[in-house]
């Protein structure tokens, strides 16, 4: 396993970590004791990273995770949670207002709550779930998280970016505003490397790369009547629906023949993009079984992505929204 420095902190996370949103149940049906299993093999094999949210099936990611902790005594693991907005902006809403969406007695309710379900005395990182263009300067959220910070309650402050507008963090990433920036990026959503990374690289902004096989599509398994087995209501099934799956199906296989002389499956290929951006300190796969972790951390091995097909990369950029 590989280790990269945490922007500007002292900490050393493995560049794989573990995305905790498939704990939720949101993505099917999942069994507790399995996906705790599943967690300490994770922190046995290097991952020492977790990324949940009080969102994830309305705080049972973070249970099933403080479940795992209360029986891990061997090396430290850095958990990451996120608090949502009173009220979610709307996905068509390019100005939506930041101001007094994180009031304080909010995000004191919502830590409290988040500590008490992860069963931590402080929150490693505490990430605002939702960010806006106007967050740097709407800073009321700020005064309460110092606050917090000066009692023990959380250690770093991150933020968390909408789905589809990785520049409404540019600003943040120029003053160095949070400890770290999650965002979506992978082999078709790019456009965080255009601005938001560079930035992030020049003030020490760590960046959690969030969603590095699209939701799946970029694990390279899916095949014309996929979409008809996957169990209805679940995450997936929302996201894809309609022609939505179709349009994903045909760009995934034009990649794959662009990416089959470089390397021996779509997944490789997928991880390895993300972790060649050197700013990126983690990246958080979903993981359901110890197969998963052993696939995912089998490329943490510090090879370099291949030049010839990172020429190609521009050709697959795909702007979308599948996320609503």
């Amino acid at each position: 396993m590989q280790f990269r420095r945490f922007g500007k902190t002292n900490w050393q996370v493995s560049e794989i970590g573990f995305g905790g949103w498939q704990l939720s149940g949101e993505w099917g049906k999942v069994d507790d004791t399995a996906s705790i299993k599943t967690l300490q093999y994770a922190w046995e094999k290097g991952i020492n990273f977790v990324d949940t949210a009080e969102l994830y099936g309305d705080g049972h990611s973070e249970t099933v995770i403080g479940k795992a902790l209360q029986e891990w005594t061997n090396n430290k693991i850095y958990v990451a949670t996120k608090v949502r907005p009173t009220r979610w902006p709307s996905p068509t809403d390019t100005s939506p207002p930041l101001r007094g969406r994180f009031p304080d007695w909010y995000l004191r309710e919502s830590v409290e709550k988040s500590l008490k379900r992860l069963g931590v005395e402080r929150l490693d990182l505490l990430q605002l779930h939702s960010w806006g263009p106007f967050g740097h300067r709407e800073l009321d959220w700020l005064e309460t998280l110092n606050d917090l910070r000066m009692e023990g309650k959380i250690d770093q402050v991150g933020i968390s970016l909408r789905d589809n507008y990785p520049d409404e963090g540019v600003s943040a990433a120029t003053l160095g505003l949070a400890a770290s920036q999650q965002v979506i990026f992978n082999m078709f959503e790019q456009h965080a490397g255009d601005r938001l990374i560079p930035a992030a690289e020049k003030s020490g902004t760590a960046i959690i790369a969030r969603v590095p096989f699209d939701s799946g599509s970029l694990i390279g398994n899916w095949h014309e009547n996929s979409y008809g087995e996957w169990e209805e209501g679940s995450q997936k099934h929302k996201m894809f629906h309609g022609d939505r799956f179709s349009e994903t199906l045909r760009r995934v296989n034009a990649l794959k023949q662009d990416v089959q002389p470089f390397y021996g499956s779509l997944p490789e290929a997928a991880m390895r993009y993300v972790l060649s951006h050197q700013p990126v300190s983690v990246v958080i796969p979903g993981m359901a079984t110890p197969e998963e972790v052993d696939m995912n951390i089998a490329y943490s091995d510090g090879a370099a992505f291949s030049d010839e097909l990172a020429q190609k990369m521009g050709e697959h950029a795909w702007v979308r929204n599948y996320y609503v």
